[in-house]
């Protein structure tokens, strides 16, 4: 059982980790959904968005975090 509490412990502070950088990307000007690379289509009556940028950006730097995680609890 408590090995479940440090798991949830753990996944509640990386997500505040996680919340904090997206803050800290946003009072940057880091238009999050909005970078070069980020595809969308609208037509008449509907819209369509993939933030592909976005998703490589989020992906290496949580890739990063976990890695400096990883490498603190070793």
């Amino acid at each position: 059982m408590t090995e479940l509490g440090r798991t949830l412990i753990f996944f509640g502070l990386l997500l505040i980790v996680i919340g904090a950088i997206v803050l800290g990307l946003h009072r940057l000007n880091i238009p999050l959904g909005r970078l070069p690379g980020d595809l969308s289509w609208k037509g008449q009556g509907w819209s369509f968005s993939f933030p592909l940028a976005t998703s490589i950006l989020l992906s290496i730097l949580f890739s990063l975090l976990l890695w400096i995680i990883g490498r603190i609890f070793r």
